[in-house]
C-alpha cells in the first residue's frame, strides 16, 4: 500500500480511536476547559489539574508530573485550555513513546508462540480472533489452541472466531488438561511448519490459585519441546478496570513473563488515562489498543495518536 492510500487509512484510525476514547477525554478536556477561561495559571489551579488527571486513571506520579512541567513553562502566565491539553498530550506521548511497540512474529521460530492470559471479561478471546484475523491477512499460517478448558463457552467462542479467521482450532472437551493441550498442539503446529501459534488460557482470578498454578504449568510444559517458548507472553487488560489493571499487571507477572500489553473496550470507559500510568509504572511494550468490535478495531499502538486523542486534540 502507497503512502497516499495509508494516510486516509491512518486519519481514519485515529478518528476512530478518538471517537473511542471520547468518555475519558470528555472528561480530561472538558475539565480542562471549565477551569481556563484565560486565566493565570496559580497554584489552586494546579492542583485542581493534578486531581484530574489522577480522577481520569492517569495515576499520581504521572499527574505530578505532567502538572510540575506545566508549571515549570507557564506559571503565573495566562493560559488557555488548549494550551494545557496541546502540552499534557506532548508529555504524555513522550511517556508512551517508549512502550509503544508492535508485536513483531519471527519468521525464524515456526511456530511463534504466543500465550495470552488475563482476567475472565476482558476481551482475550476475542483479542486473540481479531490478531488470527490480521496475522492470516498478512498470509502467515496460524493455529489457535483452546486452552481455557476450564469453560465450555470460551472453546465455543474460539472455535467461532477459528472459523471467522479460516484458521485451525485445537480443542479439547471442557475439563481437559490445558497443559496436555497446550503441549499437543505445539507438536501439531511444528510439524504442519506454521508460522503462529497462538495458546488461548483461562480467565485466571488473583484469588484462584489453582488457575494461576496452571498458567505457570502450561509454559513449564511448552518449554520441554521448545526451551525459548513461548516467544511472546500477552496480558490482555481491559481498559474500564481503571486502577485494577495494575494489580493485575503484578499477579500475572509473577506467574509468567509477561512481555507485553494489550489494552481493550476503552471505547466503553472514561479511564483510558490508566494506560499512561501502566506506562510509566511498569514499561511493558503496549502492543495493541482496541476500540470496538470490529477485527479493524484492534490496532497497533501509537503513542502520539493515543495522547492527542485523550486529549481531545486533532
Amino acid at each position: 500500500m502507497s503512502a497516499e492510500q495509508q494516510e486516509p487509512e491512518r486519519r481514519g484510525w485515529f478518528q476512530r480511536l478518538k471517537s473511542g476514547l471520547s468518555r475519558t477525554s470528555d472528561k480530561l478536556a472538558g475539565g480542562i476547559t471549565a477551569l481556563f477561561t484565560k486565566r493565570k495559571l496559580d497554584t489552586k489551579t494546579l492542583q485542581q489539574l493534578e486531581d484530574l488527571l489522577i480522577a481520569s486513571d492517569l495515576g499520581v506520579a504521572t499527574a505530578a508530573k505532567l502538572t510540575a512541567n506545566l508549571a515549570h513553562e507557564k506559571f503565573d502566565k495566562e493560559v488557555t485550555d488548549e494550551e494545557v491539553r496541546e502540552a499534557f498530550a506532548a508529555d504524555i506521548a513522550r511517556i508512551l513513546e517508549p512502550v509503544a511497540r508492535t508485536l513483531k512474529i519471527d519468521g525464524a521460530n515456526r511456530p511463534h508462540v504466543v500465550l495470552v492470559c488475563g482476567v475472565n471479561g476482558s476481551g482475550k478471546t476475542t483479542t486473540i480472533g481479531k490478531l488470527a484475523q490480521q496475522w492470516k491477512a498478512e498470509g502467515k499460517t496460524v493455529w489457535l489452541a483452546a486452552g481455557d478448558t476450564f469453560r465450555a463457552a470460551a472453546i465455543e467462542q474460539l472455535q467461532v472466531w477459528g472459523e471467522r479467521a479460516g484458521v485451525p482450532v485445537i480443542a479439547r472437551p471442557q475439563g481437559s488438561d490445558p497443559a496436555a493441550l497446550a503441549f499437543d498442539s505445539l507438536s501439531q503446529a511444528r510439524e504442519a511448519g506454521a508460522d503462529v501459534l497462538v495458546i488461548d488460557t483461562a480467565g485466571r482470578l488473583q484469588n484462584r490459585a489453582e488457575l494461576m498454578d496452571e498458567l505457570a504449568k502450561i509454559v513449564r510444559v511448552i518449554k520441554k519441546q521448545v526451551p525459548d517458548a513461548p516467544h511472546d507472553c500477552l496480558l490482555v487488560l481491559d481498559g474500564t478496570v481503571g486502577q485494577n489493571a495494575h494489580n493485575q499487571v503484578k499477579v500475572f507477572r509473577k506467574m509468567v513473563n509477561v512481555s507485553g500489553l494489550i489494552v481493550t473496550k476503552l471505547d466503553g470507559s472514561a479511564r483510558g488515562g490508566v494506560v499512561v500510568a501502566l506506562a510509566e509504572d511498569f514499561a511493558l511494550p503496549v502492543h495493541a489498543v482496541g476500540v470496538g468490535e470490529q477485527p479493524d478495531d484492534l490496532r497497533p499502538f501509537e503513542a502520539r495518536a493515543f495522547a492527542r486523542g485523550l486529549m481531545g486534540l486533532e
